[in-house]
C-alpha cells in the first residue's frame, strides 16, 4: 500500500487539483458481479464514461481530457458475508478536478453537483447489464420507479497540489486489503473466529467455517485480473 501510494503520487498524478469519488450500485444488481467477475471491468468503464462526460461539460470543451485512476473494490466493512451480499462492487476514483487540453494546459472544474453524474452513471450501468443480457427491461423499470435508485456517487473535498500526505493516504486507501487479520479473534473454546468492524471497534460478527472462507475467497481476483485501471490523461498511452 505504501509503495503504491508513493509510486502513484510521484509517477502518475500531475500537480493539479484532484478529488476522490466513490461510485456504488444498488443491492439488487450486486449478485451479477459475484458470479461474473468480468463485469467488474465493465463497471470501471461505466464509471470512467460518466466522469469523462460530466467533466467535459463542466469545463465547456469536448476535446478536454480528465485523468483518472479507478480502483475496483468488492468488499465492505464485514466482507459481505451472505450471498448475494457477499460482494459489494464499487469504484474508488482519484480524478483530476478538471481536464487537460491538447496543449497540456489544465482547466479546473467549477463546484460539482453529483446528482447529474449519478443519472449518467445509472444510464451507463443499466445499459451495460442490459446489453450483456444480465437483466431485463422489467428490472430497469423497477429501479427507475424507486424514489432512491440505489446508485450513489460520493464526492470528496478538493485536494490541492502539494498536499503530499493527503494524496498518498488516499492512494493507499483505494488499494487496501479486503480484510484485516488484526481484526480476527480466535475463540478456542467455541472453535470460532470473530471479525471486528473497523469503525466502532464494537460491532462483531462470527466467521462461520465455510461461509467465512467463501466470503474471503469471493474477493480474490482471478489470474491476470486488473483491479486498478488508468484512464484519460493518466492512461498508459498518454503517459507513454
Amino acid at each position: 500500500m505504501v509503495e503504491f501510494g508513493e509510486w502513484l503520487y510521484e509517477g502518475v498524478l500531475k500537480a493539479v487539483p484532484h478529488r476522490h469519488f466513490t461510485f456504488s450500485i444498488p443491492k439488487i444488481l450486486r449478485r451479477y458481479f459475484l458470479y461474473d467477475r468480468k463485469l467488474l471491468s465493465e463497471l470501471s468503464r461505466c464509471t470512467w464514461k460518466s466522469l469523462k462526460a460530466f467533466l467535459e461539460i463542466a469545463v465547456l470543451k469536448q476535446e478536454a481530457t480528465p485523468g483518472a485512476v479507478i480502483a475496483i473494490q468488492t468488499f465492505g466493512d464485514f466482507l459481505n458475508f451472505n450471498p448475494p451480499r457477499r460482494i459489494n462492487p464499487h469504484c474508488h476514483v482519484l480524478c483530476t478536478d478538471g481536464a487537460f487540453y491538447e496543449s497540456g494546459s489544465f482547466r479546473v472544474a467549477p463546484p460539482l453537483d453529483t446528482e447529474p453524474m449519478e443519472k449518467i452513471f445509472q444510464h451507463e450501468v443499466l445499459g451495460m447489464l442490459l446489453g450483456k443480457g444480465k437483466i431485463m427491461e422489467e428490472v430497469v423499470k423497477l429501479i427507475m420507479s424507486w424514489r432512491h435508485s440505489g446508485f450513489n456517487i460520493h464526492c470528496g473535498p478538493r485536494i490541492q497540489p502539494g498536499d503530499d500526505e493527503a494524496m498518498e493516504n488516499l492512494a493507499r486507501y483505494v488499494v487496501r486489503a479486503s480484510f484485516s487479520q488484526e481484526r480476527m479473534t480466535y475463540i478456542p473454546d467455541e472453535s470460532k473466529v470473530v471479525y471486528t468492524g473497523p469503525r466502532t471497534g464494537r460491532a462483531r460478527k462470527p466467521l462461520m467455517r465455510w461461509s467465512g472462507m467463501a466470503a474471503m475467497c469471493s474477493h480474490v481476483p482471478n489470474k491476470g485480473e486488473q483491479m486498478v485501471r488508468y484512464y484519460g490523461y493518466y492512461s498508459n498511452v498518454c503517459r507513454g
